[in-house]
């Protein structure tokens, strides 16, 4: 996949760009607060429908603005395509277009655009809690399966729900007579989630062990596992099988819900772990260690990405490789030899001369 040229107007300091790009590498260098991550910002909205820093579409649009736009010329299975979203101030509902033609959902756009983000934050991402590593896995997942995004909007959604039902129940206690039906919608959507995502870190875990183990000389093997609620016995079964699993968590757990005023059963506190030679790397890996691996979840994500759709996603990395050392920068440049590449960074020296360079100053190339 090749972003041939992006268009932007009001969006975050954006007052009106457009630029072609190189189909390698494109490094985006400027100072800070200039609108490098922005733009790369820019790009995975347009791919995701979602922007990485917020989710209040308002945060977006220019200060002033009444609206923001972006337009993208894509090149992806050996069509060229227009991708443009409109955003407004108001309550309007943003507007989605692809080659002209408006489109009802997000939905109507899967697979036209795909991006691995790789920023600063992920660096960290096995030392974090547990909500950034089930966010690394559904941002892979809501772009590769559009049932997938599906359930995990309708599980939020119920999630939210029970959770208010619960918290009422002492001023309104027929609201625990909506119970069940929670209990039974987000059993059937919390077993796909569970199935998907346990065997999507199955394969993710094959792709980082090999990076991790050439990027560690051969000395370290990392391990990823999947982590669910106590009745499910394998993640990876099929979903009916998990759900009747669920389902017999919930009802063990149906008192305890009520007295806590907490939904305690379900997906949304799921998480993974990762081991090297056995050992936890939340517990005792290092700073080099938790890098290292994190580096590899991304490379193996690209991969999987290729794997799955026969063409690699644009890789979006932003102002990561100042926070390497000089040997996990040149592996990370190694590895991005291939497919589009956007990297941010406030030196253009810290990084070898790749591709095409862009300076970034106010929202604008100087």
């Amino acid at each position: 996949m090749i972003i041939k040229n992006l268009s932007i107007q009001g969006f975050r300091n954006y007052e009106s760009f457009y630029c072609d790009f190189d189909p390698g590498v494109n490094l985006i260098v400027g100072e800070n607060a200039q609108g490098k991550t922005n733009l790369l910002e820019a790009i995975c909205y347009l791919s995701r429908g979602a922007a990485f820093r917020t989710r209040k579409e308002a945060e977006l649009i220019r200060f002033g603005a009444e609206f923001a736009e972006l337009s993208a010329v894509v090149e992806s299975f050996g069509r060229e395509q227009t991708l443009r979203t409109v955003m407004f101030a108001g309550r309007r509902p943003r507007q989605l277009w692809l080659s002209g033609v408006k489109k009802a959902s997000r939905e109507d756009l899967d697979g036209v655009l795909n991006t691995v983000l790789f920023c600063p934050e992920d660096l960290l991402v096995l030392k974090k809690g547990a909500a950034e590593r089930r966010k690394l896995l559904d941002d892979a997942l809501c772009q590769l399966r559009p049932r997938y995004a599906k359930a995990l909007e309708e599980y939020r959604r119920l999630l939210a729900q029970k959770s208010a039902a619960l918290r009422e129940r002492v001023d309104r206690p027929e609201m625990l007579e909506l119970l069940p039906e929670y209990n039974e919608r987000m059993a059937q959507t919390g077993a796909i989630i569970i199935t998907t995502r346990a065997k999507y870190l199955r394969q993710l875990a094959e792709r980082a062990a090999c990076h991790h183990l050439a990027f560690s000389g051969g000395r370290e093997e990392l391990c990823l596992c999947y982590q669910t609620v106590s009745t499910v016995t394998e993640p990876t079964a099929p979903a009916l099988e998990v759900y009747e699993q669920l389902k017999e968590h919930q009802s063990s757990h149906c008192r305890a819900e009520i007295e806590s005023m907490q939904c305690l059963s379900g997906p949304h506190k799921d998480d993974f772990e990762a081991t090297l030679n056995g050992i936890s790397m939340k517990a005792f890996g290092s700073q080099g260690q938790t890098r290292t691996a994190a580096i590899s979840l991304k490379l193996a994500e690209r991969d999987l990405f290729e794997a799955d759709t026969g063409e690699q996603p644009v890789l979006l990395l932003d102002d990561v490789l100042s926070e390497l050392d000089p040997g996990r920068r040149d592996f990370v440049l190694n590895g991005i030899r291939t497919g589009q590449v956007f990297v941010t960074c406030c030196e253009a020296d810290a990084v070898t001369q790749l591709g095409k360079t862009f300076h970034i100053a106010q929202g604008k190339i100087v």
